[in-house]
C-alpha cells in the first residue's frame, strides 16, 4: 500500500508530535507514536519534498542527514506549535469533560492520533470512535498491525468520506450511542473545507449527541486567507506546499461571528483562544520556543439544550 495514500498533513502532524515529545525541553504531550506509525517510505517521501525545495547547492550536504533535515523542516513549519498546543488543550478539555460524565470520545479526522495507545488506562474507560477517510485509516491500521499493536477493545474505526457522508450517518453504522454524553475533537480540518461544509459539519455534531456534549475544534481567521491578506513568507510557503500536495486551504471563520454561527448550529461557544493566547497558556516562559500566529484559533463549544416548546 502506498503510504502517501494517507493524508500528507496527517502524516506530518504525527511526526511533529513525536518530534516535540523527544526534542523540546519541556514537552506538553508525551507522544512518540509518530516514530512508529509513520512508515519509512512516507518519511522518505516527505524528506524528498523538503530536499526538492532547497537550492541545488545545499542539497548534497542536506541529503547526508535526512532525519535532521526533516526535523528542522517540521519544526520550522508554521503549523508546528498549533499541532502541539491543540493536542494538549483538547486532552485537558477531554479530561474535564470525563469528570462531568462524558463516556464517548469521537475523533473526527483522526489521522494518526495515538490517544488510545499512549493513554490506555484512561482510554479504556471511554468508547472511542476514530472517524477518518478510508485511505488514511487503512494506512494507520496496517501500520498498527505491522508494529504488533492491537487496537484496544474500546476503539472503533469509522471509515468515511465526510465530504459525501454526514457524520451522523457515519456514526449510525457504528456502536455509537447518540443518547450518551460525548466529547468530539475536530483538529486541523476546517481549513481544508469550504465554510458551507464546516457549518454543516458543526450542525451535524450538535445533532449527534445530547445537550452538554462538548467539541474542541481548530480554525484560522478568515482574513488570513483573503487574496489581498498580508502574510508571512513562512505561511505563504506552507499554503503553497499543502496546495501542491492536494490539500489546499479553503476557508476559515471570523472570530467575531463565531459565537453567533455556533448558536445557529446548536452549539454554545465556551472559549476561543487565538495562537498567541494558547502559547501564553501553555508555554508562557518560552522554554519550548513555541511560536504561532494569532490568526490560528482553537475553540471549545458545548451542545446547547433544545429550546422547550411553548404551549399556545
Amino acid at each position: 500500500m502506498n503510504p502517501l495514500g494517507a493524508s500528507r498533513t496527517a502524516l506530518a502532524t504525527s511526526l511533529m508530535r513525536a518530534l516535540h515529545s523527544r526534542h523540546d525541553p519541556a514537552p506538553l504531550i508525551d507522544d512518540d507514536w509518530g516514530d512508529r506509525l509513520v512508515p519509512d517510505t512516507a518519511r522518505t517521501a516527505l524528506f524528498q519534498r523538503v530536499l526538492d525545495r532547497m537550492p541545488p547547492t545545499a542539497r548534497l550536504k542536506a541529503a547526508a542527514a535526512p532525519e535532521a533535515l526533516l526535523g528542522q523542516s517540521l519544526r520550522a513549519n508554521t503549523a508546528y506549535a498549533g499541532v502541539i498546543l491543540r493536542t494538549r488543550y483538547t486532552e485537558d478539555a477531554l479530561e474535564a469533560a470525563v469528570k462531568q460524565g462524558v463516556t464517548q470520545y469521537v475523533i473526527i479526522g483522526a489521522g494518526f492520533d495515538s490517544f488510545a495507545y499512549r493513554r490506555p488506562d484512561w482510554a479504556a474507560k471511554l468508547a472511542i470512535f476514530e472517524v477518518d477517510h478510508p485511505a488514511t485509516q487503512a494506512v494507520k491500521r496496517q501500520r498498527l498491525a505491522e508494529c504488533g499493536v492491537d487496537a484496544p477493545a474500546s476503539v472503533e474505526f469509522v471509515a468515511t468520506d465526510l465530504s459525501v457522508e454526514n457524520l451522523g450517518a457515519a456514526l449510525a453504522r457504528s456502536s455509537f450511542q447518540p443518547a450518551q454524553p460525548t466529547f468530539f475533537s475536530w483538529l486541523g480540518v476546517t481549513i481544508y473545507l469550504t465554510q458551507e461544509a464546516n457549518l454543516s459539519a458543526l450542525r451535524a455534531i450538535a445533532l449527534c449527541a445530547p445537550a452538554g456534549s462538548e467539541l474542541v475544534f481548530t480554525y484560522v481567521d478568515q482574513k488570513i486567507l483573503d487574496p489581498d491578506a498580508v502574510v508571512t513568507e513562512a505561511f505563504h510557503k506552507q499554503k503553497a506546499a499543502v496546495s501542491s500536495a492536494g490539500e489546499p486551504f479553503l476557508s476559515g471563520f471570523d472570530p467575531h461571528m463565531l459565537g453567533e454561527q455556533l448558536r445557529a448550529g446548536g452549539l454554545l461557544l465556551l472559549e476561543d483562544l487565538n495562537g498567541i493566547q494558547a502559547v501564553a497558556k501553555y508555554d508562557a516562559s518560552g522554554v519550548n520556543g513555541l511560536r504561532t500566529a494569532g490568526a490560528w484559533h482553537i475553540a471549545h463549544a458545548r451542545v446547547a439544550p433544545i429550546p422547550a416548546r411553548t404551549s399556545v
